[in-house]
């Protein structure tokens, strides 16, 4: 049995994990729930799968569930790290998103933990230190987003020496063949229209600009040691294959399966092991296509933009990301328009200056906090009235 603590069970990955717990009831147990703010789902998911500790990190959303509910309920950011640190857990997935992610993160692995990873802004804040965590304490992350649970797989144990080049997929978001003079006005309930994924709003988004795949390089670059020269991206609309991974020898390897994050995440609870499962069969035959091609750059500023932070190291990807967040977070507000985006992301980028101290998670955090001030600021004349 898998003593599992959930956090963002009321998102789309924290849907499929409630799934993938009724589905395997030998096998999985819930021994805690988290989410942000929604505490009537929250609450319904508990009451269905006997849990009886809850976590909402929005103190009026906490008051509300103490009114509505007998079990414990915990209060605040500190409370997701508070359920990733307890004893009797033995898996912790995180699928909140955003960078509140990244101490439940820091918990779980220093107490030698594995962590089913789904917040993909741990690793891009501070990949460099959680794989040093790692290592120290025994701990693991394994990733639950496609694409990396794709070159794991893949991987299954084989040096890093062993590996020419890794490519990851994209599908290309919702404006793949749409005339690009079009997008930069494009609403958001057209943004978040993806042709193949149900994500939350914010990686939808992201999908759109590439800057989330752009992150899914900074990721790998730190879930599987490899050099940002040896990790490439391409289109492939059917979103079928979602890694590959080429070795020494030439031979190349490839990840297959329906777009559905439940196969991902049913991999991070039961590796090594592999769980019979329900989940949707591919039917080659059935597949009209598998397609592939070179991402467009007038497409995908985002994955440029994740590239420069990678190449600038440090605390750069950490501004990135704070930047990002604030930047969607306005758009999906209707504050700045879609083509206001990856400007906005890049004038915080470029202003920042890079400092000699070490990287730590407290310059880490000061680096988050100043993006999102400058961000703010950027945007303040588009925003106004």
């Amino acid at each position: 049995m898998t003593r599992v603590a959930l956090l963002g069970a009321t998102g789309s990955i924290g849907s499929a994990a409630l799934d993938l717990a009724r589905a395997f009831p030998d096998r999985i147990r819930l021994v805690s729930l988290a989410a942000r703010s929604n505490d009537a789902a929250l609450i319904r998911a508990a009451e269905a799968l006997g849990v009886r500790r809850i976590a909402l990190v929005d103190p009026e959303a906490a008051r509300r569930a103490r009114a509505a509910w007998r079990g414990e309920v915990l209060e605040g950011e500190e409370a997701l790290v508070t359920l990733s640190e307890e004893d009797g857990v033995d898996v912790v997935v995180n699928a909140v998103v955003g960078s509140i992610g990244l101490l439940p993160t820091v918990a779980a692995l220093s107490r030698g933990k594995r962590v089913a990873l789904a917040n993909k802004e741990s690793v891009v804040l501070a990949g460099e230190l959680l794989t040093a965590i790692a290592k120290r304490s025994g701990g693991t992350m394994i990733p639950v987003d496609s694409e990396h649970s794709g070159v794991f797989q893949c991987l299954a144990g084989r040096p890093v020496s062993d590996v020419r080049r890794v490519t990851l997929t994209a599908s290309g978001g919702p404006f793949l063949r749409r005339d690009p003079a079009t997008i930069p006005g494009a609403t958001p309930e057209e943004v978040l229209q993806h042709p193949t994924w149900s994500m939350g709003e914010r990686i939808t988004v992201d999908c759109a600009t590439l800057i989330n795949k752009g992150f899914e390089v900074i990721e790998a670059r730190w879930l599987f040691g490899l050099p940002p020269d040896r990790l490439d991206v391409v289109i492939h609309p059917q979103s079928i294959v979602h890694a590959l991974v080429e070795f020494t020898d030439g031979s190349v390897l490839a990840q297959l399966s329906t777009p559905d994050m439940r196969f991902p995440l049913l991999y991070a609870l039961s590796h090594p092991e592999r769980w019979t499962s329900d989940l949707p069969r591919l039917d080659l035959p059935d597949l009209a296509a598998l397609s592939f091609e070179r991402p467009d750059p007038a497409r995908c500023p985002g994955l440029l933009l994740a590239r420069r932070a990678l190449d600038s190291g440090g605390v750069a990807p950490a501004v990135l990301n704070a930047a990002d967040e604030e930047a969607v977070r306005l758009f999906l507000g209707r504050k700045i328009r879609f083509g206001d985006l990856m400007p906005l992301v890049d004038e915080v980028l470029s202003a920042h200056r890079p400092g000699t101290d070490p990287l730590t998670l407290e310059s880490i955090l000061r680096a988050d906090a100043w993006a999102r001030g400058r961000l703010h600021e950027a945007a303040a004349p588009m925003t106004r009235g």
